[in-house]
């Protein structure tokens, strides 16, 4: 059994919570989400904001820091054979509700899979916050464009007002 190797990055600042499923094998490696140099989520979120692609741990924490937005998978720990969402078995959840009872400033969450939002759906679908879905930055996904992601993911600015 796999254990999530990362905290939560979320502060009381925090008004958006984006949710991903599970790190990559990559991301255990470079010990930290959304780690595989081909992953989108780092180009994204610098394009959104019209920023410099944060390189280091310490500069990606900043820049979630800075724009208020909270960072955590949905899988705390799981069975896997690959890196794909479709290859986690023996799922166990974070306890996102838990999560949201002390950080009260989230108004919303985003899931950046299909599979962590079906996870939020079965497990947390009763609570009473706005959720959304953004376009895969994995690099499995690659029939949307960087530029059609950016502008599916603006959605969160929205909150972030």
């Amino acid at each position: 059994m796999l254990r999530h190797p990362f905290d939560p990055i979320i502060d009381q600042n925090s008004k958006v919570l984006v949710l991903g499923s599970f790190p990559s094998i990559q991301s255990f490696k470079n010990s930290f989400y959304y780690g595989h140099p081909q992953n989108q989520f780092w180009k994204i979120l610098a394009k959104l904001f019209e920023e410099e692609e944060p390189k280091t741990i310490e500069e990606k924490k900043a820049f979630l820091h800075r724009h208020h937005i909270a960072l955590w998978d949905m899988v705390a720990g799981c069975e896997r054979e690959t890196s794909l969402d479709s290859s986690l078995k023996k799922i166990q959840v974070n306890d996102i509700a838990g999560l949201l009872r002390h950080y009260p400033n989230i108004q919303a969450l985003f899931f950046t899979g299909k599979k962590a939002q079906s996870l939020y759906q079965r497990h947390f679908g009763h609570l009473n916050i706005p959720i959304h879905y953004l376009p895969s930055p994995s690099p499995a996904y690659r029939s949307m464009s960087l530029e059609e992601k950016v502008k599916k993911w603006s959605i969160l600015k929205d909150f972030l007002r």
